[in-house]
């Protein structure tokens, strides 16, 4: 019996889950019309990313306003994020450059890397007309950090 209540107190506490957003930041985008500069919803967006074994599909979103994208937590000074408006379209490469630093969390969470001198770079255009940078670090998912004009 002291067994099994010695187990239940001795089970993980706040450090076994990193769920209050102390983990590394993604790295938020949003979208405006590239004549106006006015912000804008994509009707579908395709997200894949190289995190440098190769592609990785994020998935399809409909209706979309902004979204999240995890960068490479690696040393790689760049992350290459590709995006597109149609499963079979065309595909827009974009570069994003950056440096980062490493901070301790917690045992849960383990590093969490910031990333700061965001610069972002339009390879391959079409469906993507251009891009803007907007908040150059990335601390925290609140604000925007690059906007993809179409």
């Amino acid at each position: 019996m002291l067994c099994c209540i010695g187990m239940l107190f001795s089970c993980g506490g706040d450090d076994d889950i990193c769920e209050s957003g102390e983990g590394t930041p993604r790295m938020k985008v949003a979208f405006k019309t590239k004549d106006e500069g006015k912000i804008t919803k994509v009707d579908t967006l395709y997200v894949a990313v190289d995190y440098g074994s190769g592609k990785v599909d994020l998935g399809k979103l409909a209706m979309v306003d902004s979204r999240l994208i995890p960068l490479r937590v690696d040393d790689s000074p760049y992350t290459d994020v590709y995006f597109k408006t149609r499963l079979k379209g065309a595909e827009s490469k974009v570069r994003i450059k950056y440096t980062t630093q490493s901070a301790y969390v917690s045992p849960g969470c383990g590093i969490k890397k910031t990333y700061q001198n965001l610069t972002s770079e339009l390879i391959t255009s079409n469906p993507v007309l251009g891009v803007e940078d907007g908040q150059n670090q990335i601390e925290n998912e609140d604000k925007t950090n690059l906007y993809l004009l179409f």
